[in-house]
């Protein structure tokens, strides 16, 4: 089972693409691929999903204990030939002074070789002092191999390989050509999710069969089974198979798709079905004892959202009816009022009382700190207990009701308004921030016993009514 860390020298390096395409050659080799992605992040492991063709997983100092990553990574990684964890800007960036939290310090955590991708448009020599800069900055950490991208020919892919070979004892396993081809679509919060794009197994192939051919994959799998087994002792899993006693939607469709792996996992263990929810073509709900709309792109599906008139208004009876509800950011948006972008406005939901509005910049972005207020209300914590999320969006809410009670204040973070997230509506729960099922944090849970509480009270008034 070996594993290695792919990184690079800075953000928009290009490492993205070369994961997925890493992933997606490895896996035509027959090897079994887990990836992993490093920090919160939905988009990404979306297609390295795809690439695997099994769940990616994240690995997040600020939600997750060190302990917890580890057991996450062994548990999840045991059943692989190799796995791949995708670092997440450059090498050694984090939110802390001494690198406690970045993406060498994962590696570290990890026993994981390093494969730096270096974006090398317009280096020649330069390349030898910046890698060189790298080993020397954290000596004990292990960049095993270097992949060079974005190179303008043969001439200068030669250029680059002399000058390392001559400076340096890093090993280039591949030196990929700038080609259209690699690239992926990009939109405000980085590329377009894998599950918008009609011919995302089609771009992955394409992207697997060019990257196979420049970058050396028996090379790369000797790096990766060059790793030391993390110092964990693998969690046992439970093979108990829990009966459902609830049923919760869940809208999955190109609007909807920011959703955990875990997380989803969390429910199935919490004794939960998860019935998805088209918001773009079902016109009513299922039966359902609750409803969960994760984060997404609303913004970018606004006419057909709109004109889904009939579940627009199911959503919004049901909620009026007390249906147990839990929306982060796209869902908050969606049962808004309504959506304007630019000169475009639709009409939404309407369960929330206040406007979502575009606008060009982000309105908040990056890890939240959430402290819980007395309306919360899910099952008590304790009210010292911060919680730990993450919030990227360019809306934010106008004209909100003077009157809303909010679940959570922001002690770090935009939130709803700088001050409050968590809109609270009968049982209703909205926020901007995403939350993780972390061993901190288990939210799934409180949220299935709210749905399952809820249940059992409605059943014993209606035996009380009859």
């Amino acid at each position: 089972m070996g594993h290695f860390l792919i990184s690079a020298a800075h953000k928009s390096s290009g490492k993205t693409t070369i994961s997925i395409g890493l992933c997606a050659a490895l896996r035509n080799k027959n090897y079994n691929v887990q990836a992993f992605k490093k920090g919160p992040d939905y988009i990404d492991p979306m297609w390295l999903g795809k690439a695997t063709g099994r769940p990616c997983y994240n690995l997040d100092f600020y939600t997750m204990e060190r302990q917890e990553i580890l057991q996450r990574f062994a548990l999840k990684a045991q059943s692989a030939q190799i796995s791949l964890i995708e670092g997440n800007k450059g090498l050694y960036d984090g939110l802390d002074l001494d690198g406690s939290n970045s993406n060498a310090a994962l590696a570290q955590l990890l026993q994981a070789p390093v494969v730096l991708v270096i974006d090398a448009q317009g280096m020649t020599r330069g390349i030898a002092p910046l890698i060189l800069g790298y080993q020397a900055f954290e000596s004990n950490l292990n960049i095993a191999g270097v992949i060079l991208n974005k190179l303008g020919g043969g001439r200068h892919e030669s250029k680059l390989r002399a000058v390392i070979e001559h400076y340096t004892d890093v090993p280039v396993i591949g030196a990929v050509h700038r080609n259209a081809e690699l690239k992926i679509l990009e939109r405000h919060l980085g590329l377009i999710p894998s599950n918008e794009v009609s011919e995302a197994e089609n771009h992955i192939k394409v992207v697997g069969d060019l990257i196979a051919r420049q970058v050396d994959l028996d090379k790369l799998v000797t790096i990766a089974n060059t790793a030391s087994p993390p110092l964990v002792e693998t969690p046992a899993t439970n093979t108990a198979v829990v009966s459902p006693d609830i049923r919760i939607g869940i809208a999955m469709d190109a609007a909807f798709g920011f959703y955990y792996p875990d997380d989803m996992e969390a429910f199935t263990k919490a004794g939960a079905e998860l019935i998805p929810i088209n918001t773009l073509q079902d016109t009513t709900l299922p039966p359902i004892d609750g409803l969960f709309i994760g984060g997404g792109f609303p913004e970018t599906h606004m006419p057909q959202l709109s004109g889904n008139k009939s579940l627009r208004q199911a959503i919004a009876n049901a909620i009026e009816q007390d249906l147990p509800v839990y929306a982060e950011c796209g869902g908050l948006m969606y049962l808004s009022r309504s959506i304007s972008w630019g000169d475009k406005k639709y009409y939404m939901v309407g369960a929330i009382a206040a406007d979502t509005v575009m606008h060009e910049k982000p309105q908040g972005r990056g890890y939240v700190q959430l402290q819980e207020t007395e309306h919360h209300p899910w099952s008590r914590q304790s009210s010292s207990h911060s919680l730990p999320g993450h919030e990227f969006h360019y809306s934010r809410l106008e004209n909100l009701s003077t009157n809303v009670k909010f679940a959570y204040t922001v002690r770090r973070g935009a939130g709803v308004n700088g001050k409050f997230d968590g809109i609270l509506y009968k049982n209703l729960l909205a926020n901007y921030s995403h939350l993780r099922n972390v061993k901190n944090n288990q939210w799934v849970h409180r949220f299935v016993d709210f749905v399952r509480n809820h249940k059992v009270t409605n059943r014993v008034t209606t035996q009380v009514c009859n």
